[in-house]
């Protein structure tokens, strides 16, 4: 029986994983930490504060953890807030993992981002192998830790796993400030009042993804054989790109939505950001495709988000 740690667990993507972890491997299995905890979780939870690296080594060994998902992260807008902040967390406990992982034979995956391009990053379609010139802090941090990981794997052995996640869209979480939270939060102000105000402009186009195809992808990577993992930096990873425009006229194929477009300082952040990506290699080497599209994903974010704040969902 495997023992693996999840910490960031209860963010955008680990809450998620930490709940399709549980279903494959059983709840016992499953330690899931953050520095808050949830009310009426299911499991094994509990507080870890993995910027303390040897709390966080301590909590390893006692737990005989052998696989270990880190995805403590701060995000691009609380980067740019916060960039020591984000510079501890984010590449300083990287390295504490993979010091831990090197140490004790433990299997571990990390996440990067489509945050590691930069203005003068090849585009449209985006390669794997690509000029990686970040002007934000979240993106020097994804840069810098990709680079760390391969350094480990090359120098020490360590089998650390990863991928460069587009923009995620979930229903279950709370609507987050990231540059792609847009298509989030147009879902929810769709239902309850049918008018939405956008931060980026009509034509932005970004790469994005529903929650189930980038836990499909987590877990698909980390089962892969490690013969199969050429790339020890981060693997380019897509399903679906799509602009506010874009969504807008999906969106309205089953509701009606009148957008405003006042674009801001996420909109600075976009403009560094691919519109589509080339992720080619992960679904050669181990297996990767994507199973929703935007209509797909259009309707199954109606269908919840209605739901959960319950209203109706209003389809024509």
């Amino acid at each position: 029986m495997p023992k693996i740690l999840v910490t960031g667990a209860f963010g955008q993507i680990g809450s998620e994983l930490v709940n399709s972890l549980q279903n494959k491997f059983g709840t016992d299995s499953v330690i899931a930490t953050d520095i808050h905890l949830p009310k009426n979780f299911v499991g094994n939870a509990e507080i870890l504060d993995v910027c303390d690296a040897e709390k966080y080594r301590q909590f390893v060994v006692d737990n005989k953890i052998d696989t270990i998902y880190h995805l403590a992260s701060l995000l691009s807008v609380g980067g740019e807030a916060n960039p020591d902040l984000a510079w501890t967390l984010n590449l300083g406990s990287l390295k504490t993992m993979l010091d831990i992982a090197r140490d004790h034979k433990i299997k571990c995956f990390w996440p990067s981002s489509i945050a590691a391009f930069g203005k003068t990053s090849l585009y449209d379609p985006t390669p794997q192998h690509n000029i990686l010139e970040p002007t934000t802090i979240y993106g020097v941090t994804k840069v810098a830790g990709e680079l760390l990981c391969q350094y480990y794997f090359l120098k020490y052995g360590v089998d650390v796993r990863s991928v460069r996640y587009p923009g995620i869209i979930q229903y279950k979480g709370d609507v987050g400030n990231g540059t792609t939270e847009y298509a989030i939060a147009i879902f929810y102000d769709a239902l309850k009042t049918g008018k939405f105000e956008c931060f980026l402009k009509p034509d932005a186009k970004l790469p994005m993804m529903f929650i189930d195809d980038a836990i499909a992808a987590t877990i698909g990577i980390m089962e892969a054989s490690a013969d199969a993992i050429e790339i020890r930096t981060s693997y380019n990873l897509s399903a679906i790109s799509f602009s506010p425009e874009k969504l807008v006229q999906e969106i309205r194929k089953n509701i009606a939505l009148k957008v405003k477009y006042k674009p801001d300082h996420h909109q600075t952040i976009a403009d560094t950001w691919p519109k589509t990506i080339d992720d080619s290699e992960a679904r050669k080497d181990w297996g990767w495709k994507n199973t929703v599209d935007l209509p797909k994903l259009v309707n199954i974010m109606l269908k919840e988000v209605s739901e959960k704040i319950g209203v109706n969902d209003g389809k024509k």
